[in-house]
């Protein structure tokens, strides 16, 4: 059975890029019961690779070479996605917990605006991705140059949650342009 995502589509503002794919939180799709290494064995199955856990970050960035996705282990937050620095304009809040599977796409503003204490995640990556970097968007963002690393990044070779088949892959279309 495929686990359908909510999609969250984002405009670049003036601390962060975001990315013209949207945002994807898949809820409660998680193996049960949620632990730490059971999420990790699940997204690492789905050619991603875990790079770190965390809790709660406050400090809003962005990542403009790779694209990044959670697997919520403990407990709730509320993300706040699309902005920079401390302007929420264009930004979305939302809320997530135990189970849910966030994707951000390379570019994407993020924080946690609030989290309860055991709020905890894995950080996982497309196989072959390099090291994230982290932009603050601090002052104006060039986004002429961010948009060449964020346009440079590969899209991952199976949906984090469903596999090859994913509908990452459904929602992940680059929009064009006509001339």
């Amino acid at each position: 059975m495929v686990c359908e995502p909510e999609t969250y589509y984002l405009e670049q503002n003036k601390h962060a890029p975001n990315n013209p794919y949207p945002v994807l939180v898949y809820r409660q799709c998680l193996p049960l019961p949620v632990s730490e290494e059971k999420a990790t064995a699940f997204l690492e199955s789905h050619a991603w690779e875990r790079k770190g856990a965390w809790g709660h970050i406050g400090q809003r960035h962005f990542h403009p070479n790779v694209h990044e996705c959670y697997g919520v282990v403990k407990g709730d937050s509320t993300m706040l996605v699309g902005c920079g620095n401390d302007d929420e304009s264009g930004g979305q809040e939302i809320e997530v917990s135990v189970g849910d599977v966030i994707v951000l796409p390379a570019g994407t503003g993020h924080c946690n605006l609030q989290s309860t204490k055991d709020y905890f995640y894995v950080g996982v990556y497309p196989q072959g991705s390099p090291q994230w970097r982290n932009e603050l968007g601090k002052g104006d963002v060039n986004h002429n140059e961010m948009r060449k690393y964020i346009n440079a990044v590969p899209l991952p070779i199976e949906d984090p949650v469903n596999g090859p088949d994913g509908p990452l892959f459904t929602a992940w279309v680059r929009p064009t342009t006509s001339m």
